[in-house]
């Protein structure tokens, strides 16, 4: 399979600003660029310091305490306050020029909450161990200077890296105003963004960075450049989310930004991370709820699994599990797992027939399967493995993908998010052969108003509807 026959359709937005509307075409239209199928993985491992420094504060704030009071439980209890809420609030993903001193507030915050929580439960459950609001105050002033110096030198350390090796980057916007913000920008390295190239709507013929009107030139800057960033002087949702399929962190440069410290500017620039919708409120969260969840339902699951394998096996011979390419987040391909419900006359037909509720050659076992959705228990390997969540758009082949991107717009954005064990259309119904342009228009919904408590519902719902089998 090609990068081509997954590729997603070059997004627009009806709302261009002036002078940027000629850089792609509309959407539904045959024009396709093959976008790379990569995460901004630089990102997730910059978050790694940034957690380690929220755990060691709990260690050292918890050895203070009397001790009587050096709980285990307390200890988790704190810790996975402190690490869910910080995550939750973006804490662990840093800014442009992040500073300790500009996040104490909204870690104190969190930090409070996250203690006072703790200590109730453990109180609740062991009155002897109760704590008391002096030493209560102690952990929590100890945890906030010894997070506060952890996150400073982790900054201080990041902003040596970024003068040393800067990142480069696309401006988009006005030519004037984007050579203006790159000239500023590239004399002062710190913020460790080095512009290589403009997006507009055509080259103004001025020297100095090229300015790029096409998605084909877009497209062969970034791969020439290596272009982890793109910085926004004005608004164009269409091309934030093209920069977000190549895997660039984007960021809004000037304009009314009033959500965010004082420290995150570019040289006076005010600036905030555009994150893509799904991860806007905590992917680590929605990650760590698919791990926390999918490990022990395996466990739990284990004696079903045998059972089925063995049904399987007595009732259709070898060949217990049936393997399939599917298109996971971002256009990345990944190997679903499924008890095997009938056997396929070849791979081309596995790779390109619809399957079809009461197929003939379906024995009574692999009904049963399919309509209790048991045939799909394997795939909590694929949640544990980080191939899928337990919550998100069903996953689907590489050859439905590509037809159904060409005939349903906004099918492509499906894959913003990991694709998920089960889903919001799943759960109304919307599964099997069942119209696909509704199917998108819920997962779209899905994941532009994702929260934590909108998958604990979805999964809710699911297993009451496995009560009650409705076929898949």
């Amino acid at each position: 399979m090609t990068t081509e026959s997954t590729s997603v359709p070059f997004p627009t937005s009806q709302g261009h600003a002036p002078g940027l509307a000629s850089v792609g075409p509309q959407r539904g239209t045959s024009d396709r660029l093959a976008l790379p199928p990569r995460r901004p993985a630089r990102m997730r491992t910059a978050a790694v310091p940034l957690i380690a420094a929220d755990g060691l504060a709990v260690l050292l704030a918890a050895a203070l305490l009397p001790e009587p009071h050096r709980e285990l439980r307390l200890l988790l209890l704190a810790a996975g306050g402190v690490l869910v809420l910080n995550g939750y609030a973006g804490l662990h993903r840093p800014g442009a020029l992040a500073s300790a001193l500009d996040e104490l507030p909204a870690l104190a915050a969190r930090a409070a909450v996250a203690w006072c929580v703790a200590a109730a439960v453990v109180a609740a459950f062991t009155p002897a161990l109760a704590i008391g609001p002096g030493a209560l105050c102690t952990a929590l002033a100890t945890h906030l200077v010894a997070v506060s110096a952890v996150r400073g030198a982790v900054h201080a350390r990041r902003r040596r890296t970024a003068r040393a090796h800067p990142r480069s980057a696309l401006v988009v916007g006005g030519p004037a105003a984007a050579r203006r913000f790159a000239a500023a920008v590239a004399q002062h390295p710190e913020y460790g963004i080095r512009p290589v190239g403009i997006v507009g709507s055509r080259p103004d013929g001025e020297p100095g960075l090229p300015v790029l009107s096409s998605p084909e030139e877009i497209h062969r800057a970034v791969i020439q450049n290596t272009v982890r960033d793109a910085v926004f002087l004005t608004d164009d949702s269409g091309l934030v989310t093209l920069f977000q399929h190549y895997g660039c962190t984007t960021w809004r440069v000037g304009g009314e930004l009033q959500d965010g410290p004082m420290g995150d500017h570019l040289w006076g620039y005010g600036c905030r991370r555009l994150v893509p919708p799904g991860e806007r409120r905590g992917l680590t969260v929605k990650r760590a709820l698919d791990i926390v969840l999918a490990g022990p339902a395996l466990a739990l699951a284990l004696p079903v699994l045998l059972l089925c394998a063995l049904a399987v096996r007595l009732s259709d011979g070898p060949g217990v599990l049936f393997r399939q390419e599917r298109v996971g987040q971002h256009g990345r391909l990944f190997t679903l797992l499924k008890f095997r419900t009938l056997r396929p006359a070849d791979e081309a037909e596995s790779a390109t027939r619809w399957s079809v509720a009461n197929d003939r050659r379906m024995s009574a076992v692999g009904n049963f399967l399919r309509r209790s959705s048991l045939d799909e228990l394997p795939q909590l390997w694929n949640v544990l493995r980080g191939d899928m969540s337990l919550v998100g758009p069903r996953p689907e082949r590489p050859y439905f993908v590509a037809q159904f991107s060409r005939i349903h717009a906004g099918y492509a954005d499906r894959h913003r998010m990991p694709v998920g064990l089960t889903g919001l259309a799943q759960v109304h119904g919307l599964r099997g052969d069942t119209s696909i342009e509704d199917r998108c228009r819920f997962d779209n919904h899905y994941i532009d108003h994702w929260s934590l408590w909108q998958d604990v519902r979805i999964l809710l719902r699911t297993a009451a509807g496995l009560v009650r089998p409705a076929g898949s």
